[in-house]
């Protein structure tokens, strides 16, 4: 069965994004480009909110093609195009874009068939209130959270409107050279 593993982004004061959304606060480098590059390659589902699909939907279907694209656009932009999008929202309509569905209802039991519909892991990059709701539906198994040297005071908090205590199995961590700390989490069941 699938895992469901958010993989976020987060300030050291717990934001994911700025007020208006600001994400400039990330620290990339090749290490850790490598690094999700590897949580890719054991996921063909790329699930997001309906913000993020568009932020991504923008850049990556064409990333790898431009003339001065990173190692990083062109594998991501490969894997993104050949992975199913799941898009949660109850607002957009139907698509038209390849190998993109859009979950509006019934959003449990739908995420839940998907878990079961193969082996390789669903992610979810960034998409902080698809992340909120299906945390409090007890969905995400696994959590990724990249902890960013900065502090920004305020913006969209990683864990907002949680409903219960939710305890957490730390599994691993790992320092990456520029900075972030990665910290992966499962469900302490």
């Amino acid at each position: 069965m699938r895992k469901l593993i958010v993989s976020m982004h987060v300030t050291l004061d717990g934001f994911v994004a700025g007020p208006n959304g600001a994400m400039n606060w990330i620290k990339f480098d090749n290490e850790l480009f490598d690094f999700v590059g590897k949580m890719t390659a054991e996921a063909d589902i790329a699930l997001y909110g309906r913000v993020t699909h568009k932020m991504m939907e923008d850049y990556w279907p064409t990333a790898g093609d431009k003339p001065n694209a990173s190692k990083h656009d062109i594998e991501h932009s490969k894997w993104y195009k050949e992975s199913l999008k799941v898009v949660l929202s109850t607002t957009m309509g139907k698509t038209n874009l390849d190998k993109t569905i859009i979950i509006g209802d019934e959003i449990p039991s739908n995420i839940q068939k998907l878990k079961e519909s193969g082996d390789k892991n669903i992610l979810i990059f960034g998409s902080p209130s698809a992340t909120h709701s299906l945390f409090n539906e007890g969905l995400i198994d696994e959590l990724w959270l990249f902890i960013n040297p900065v502090v920004i005071g305020e913006g969209i908090p990683m864990f907002k409107g949680i409903k219960d205590v939710k305890k957490l199995l730390l599994i691993e961590s790992r320092t990456f050279n520029c900075g972030v700390i990665g910290l992966n989490y499962s469900k302490n069941e």
